[in-house]
Parts: structure tokens; C-alpha cells; sequence
């Protein structure tokens, strides 16, 4: 006869071994590092779903638009309960949920993203990790500011009686002021694409008309609230290194618009500041989002916050 064993095997083993009911709870830190990859990644796992119901395919169709634009549902396709008990051998699922949410204290590594180096004396502008700290926050805010707008106000036009019931769009051009809620919602997404550049340590440099405009907001309400709150920026400058060239908002200005779009006319003597100016005048708003014709294109599949 052979040995006994006290580890049964086989598909009563379950049973007859005594398994226990678990509840496990896993609070996962996550940084998106790369947004088409996560997106694709989603795609793919909606693809594999099996639906049930009336309309499967518009169900599909549905959760495909929905981890296309957001990247909590994208995340929310790829972490679902079922779909992480289906990796692992030897368990079922009971149920569960899944919950996740942006927390409020994440902020890029500036000091890594924009080093200073000690060792240079060259004297050339740079941007710096406390510049970059506030102008990446004062673009969030607006971005957060403009999705607010459309969902407190949608399509409604902006009126000169209340523009100031509108925290972003009632602070551009009056031919701005009628246009549907796509193209308010593109505007916002220039924010975001501006403070992703930024997140990646890159220098947030304008790739279109609506990317200048909404750089230019927010210089001008980094410039405000370092001269009406400094003890509160100085709170959220933290750790960060202090240089010469914090909060410069004229070198700003002069180092990161006109690097894409018009090409500087010497006979004309205009700024670059100017230059723009003359082609915002000179274009109608839907064609604020076309790329500069030198600027590499922002992906077309990104998607939108909200």
C-alpha cells in the first residue's frame, strides 16, 4: 500500500480539505505611464467579454467608447474582480467590487522631471521644477474648471449677463461664446494635454491655436495666485529646489510659444505674441485644434478626462 496522503487532490478536494471563504481586500497605487498602451490593453479585454441581454453588440460597442475616452474605465475593464480570480488557479469567485478613484495628493516628481543642474554657468533660462509645479496645477484647475462648466451649463451659450457664472469660457473671445459643448470640450482637453506634457518632464510647448489660448490662462492665473496667496504656493512648492529662474513668468512666455505654429516675418515686427493674436483673429474656433503644421500630432485616440 502505498503512503496516505492528507493533501487530497482531485475535484472534491475543495470539499473535503476544509477551503475556507476569503475576503481579500487590495488597495493598489497606480501611475499611468502610458495611455494608448492601457487603452489598447482595455479594448482587447472588452473584446474577449461575453454579453448577455438584448442588445450584446451595443453593449460592447458601449464599454468600447467607455475605455477609449477614460482611463478609470479602462482600468476598470482590466482590474474587474472577475477577471483577476480568472488568472489564478484554485479559486472562484464569490463576488466583489471594484472602486477606484484619483487621489487628491498625487503630483509628478518635478524635481526629477526638471533638474537643476548645479554645475552649469551658461546663465540659459530654464523651467523649473516650482515653475513647473504651479503652471501644471493652474492647468489642472482650469481643466477641471472647464468640465465643470459643461456640466453645469452644457450647450447653453455664454451672455455678457452671465459670463461670470462661467469659470473658463466666459473668459475667452465672444465668438467663442455660442459653440457646442464638443468644442468646449476639446478646449478643456488642451489644458490636459499641456499638464501631461508637463507630468512627462517635457516643456509645455503649444501644438495649436487652443493650446497657446489656454497656455496663455494659465500663466496669467499661475502669475495671480503667486501674487495674491505666495504663503500658499510656497506650502505647495513643498521640498522642491529653489533657482533663480522660479515663477518667471516672462521667460515663460518668451522661451515656450512660438516654438510650434507662425513663422516669426521680420518685416512685419510683430512678437510672437502678436503673431498669434493676428491668427486667432484671422481663424475661425474650429480650427483652433488643427496641429501646427512643425508639431508632432497629439494622439487622436486620447480621449478625455470626463
Amino acid at each position: 500500500m502505498g503512503e496516505r496522503s492528507d493533501h487530497p487532490q482531485g475535484p472534491g478536494a475543495a470539499e473535503d480539505s476544509g477551503a475556507q471563504e476569503i475576503e481579500a481586500t487590495v488597495v493598489l497605487g497606480i501611475r499611468i505611464t502610458d495611455w494608448p498602451a492601457l487603452r489598447a490593453a482595455a479594448q482587447a479585454a472588452v473584446e474577449d467579454l461575453d454579453f448577455a441581454g438584448i442588445d450584446p453588440d451595443g453593449q460592447r460597442s458601449q464599454l468600447l467608447r467607455e475605455v477609449s475616452e477614460d482611463p478609470n474605465a479602462a482600468l476598470g475593464a482590466l482590474l474587474h474582480p472577475d477577471r483577476l480570480v480568472a488568472a489564478i488557479p484554485g479559486i472562484e469567485a464569490l463576488g466583489g467590487t471594484l472602486e477606484i478613484s484619483v487621489t487628491d495628493d498625487f503630483a509628478p516628481d518635478f524635481a526629477e522631471l526638471f533638474p537643476l543642474d548645479d554645475d552649469s554657468d551658461t546663465g540659459d533660462w530654464t523651467l523649473t521644477p516650482r515653475t513647473a509645479c504651479l503652471l501644471h496645477t493652474q492647468l489642472i484647475s482650469l481643466s477641471d474648471a472647464a468640465y465643470e462648466d459643461l456640466d453645469e451649463h452644457g450647450d447653453d451659450p455664454v451672455t455678457v449677463v452671465d459670463d461670470g457664472d462661467w469659470t473658463v469660457f466666459g473668459r475667452l473671445q465672444q465668438r467663442t461664446w455660442n459653440l457646442h459643448r464638443g468644442w468646449r470640450r476639446a478646449f478643456a482637453r488642451a489644458f490636459d494635454d499641456l499638464a501631461d506634457d508637463l507630468a512627462l518632464g517635457e516643456w509645455p510647448l503649444p501644438r495649436s491655436l487652443a493650446e497657446d489660448v489656454a497656455l496663455r490662462l494659465a500663466l496669467a492665473d499661475a502669475r495671480l495666485l503667486l501674487g495674491s496667496q505666495p504663503e500658499s504656493v510656497a506650502d505647495m512648492m513643498g521640498d522642491l529646489p529653489a533657482d533663480l529662474y522660479d515663477y518667471d513668468w516672462d521667460g515663460c512666455s518668451d522661451e515656450l510659444f512660438g516654438v510650434y505654429g507662425p513663422e516669426e516675418d521680420e518685416d512685419d515686427g510683430l512678437g510672437t505674441g502678436e503673431r498669434i493674436d493676428q491668427l486667432l483673429a484671422a481663424t475661425h474656433p474650429e480650427g483652433w485644434f488643427l496641429g501646427y503644421q512643425d508639431a508632432e500630432e497629439r494622439d487622436p485616440g486620447r480621449g478625455y478626462r470626463r
